[in-house]
């Protein structure tokens, strides 16, 4: 795992954004996973600067939802659907038809968790996949004691992980209960796992799951075992790290060559 640590959220977003460029120039057509809420904001933002500058050609990308609400329509719009088409897709110019998720909607939830599961693997699997952590230490919505083994299912959303959604709902009770999300099994087969942090408020969460033991509790935690994982920091985020300076060192002194 390399843990890099920015100024702030808009030099984490431009950071990664970069990667994603140099990513597409690689493989025009690679499948990016997108997460949402308002963490990642600055990398679409700054990606979507790039594309229209001509620094990059993102024509061909295909992108993948992380999760999805159970029971909101597609249309709504804060179905993790619309806010994908509304945050990602439309800024890079790319067709619905480049975009690929799970189906909230659907009458039989558990099937439509198991062919997304299968969706993602016969397209080729995801080349990088874009995270959060919550302040438990979830990702996706994998709350805390899921299965490091898990694939894309039906999950119950712990009352703090509501409260912290509510902000995006009229009221703390238009937050769905239930969401359909890529289990940790799933994220960890991701070519390149990259997750974004910012504020004191998820400095725990980070300490724990980047310096803490590998554990359900901590699902965060699991991308210590992932081949390639980056964790992208901000100072607020940063501050309980224990070994912050030589996180810091060791970014400084890699080559340029190495990306992210």
């Amino acid at each position: 795992m390399e843990v890099v640590i920015v100024q702030n959220a808009a030099a984490g977003g431009e950071l990664i954004a970069d990667s994603i460029a140099g990513l597409l120039r690689r493989t025009p057509d690679a499948l990016l996973g997108v997460a949402t809420g308002s963490t990642p904001l600055p990398i679409y933002q700054a990606l979507t600067a790039k594309v229209r500058s001509g620094e990059v050609d993102a024509s061909r990308a295909r992108i993948a939802q992380l999760d999805e609400y159970v029971g909101l329509p597609a249309g709504h719009p804060e179905s993790y659907r619309s806010v994908v088409l509304r945050e990602v897709v439309e800024p890079l110019g790319l067709s619905e038809s480049a975009f690929m998720g799970p189906d909230g909607a659907a009458e039989d939830v558990q099937a439509a968790c198991e062919a997304y599961d299968r969706a993602l693997a016969e397209a080729g699997g995801v080349d990088l996949q874009l995270l959060g952590i919550g302040t438990d230490g979830h990702i996706g919505f994998n709350e805390p004691c899921s299965s490091l083994a898990s694939r894309t299912r039906i999950k119950t959303l712990t009352r703090q992980t509501r409260e912290d959604n509510a902000r995006f709902f009229d009221s703390p009770e238009e937050v769905p209960h239930h969401v359909i999300t890529q289990g940790i099994g799933t994220i960890l087969e991701a070519r390149h796992l990259v997750l974004l942090a910012t504020g004191e408020g998820k400095a725990e969460a980070v300490a724990q799951a980047v310096e803490g033991p590998v554990a359900a509790l901590v699902p965060a935690s699991a991308l210590q075992l992932h081949p390639h994982a980056t964790v992208v920091v901000d100072e607020a985020a940063a501050s309980r790290l224990k070994l912050a300076d030589y996180f810091r060192a060791t970014f400084a002194s890699k080559p340029d060559w190495q990306g992210i």
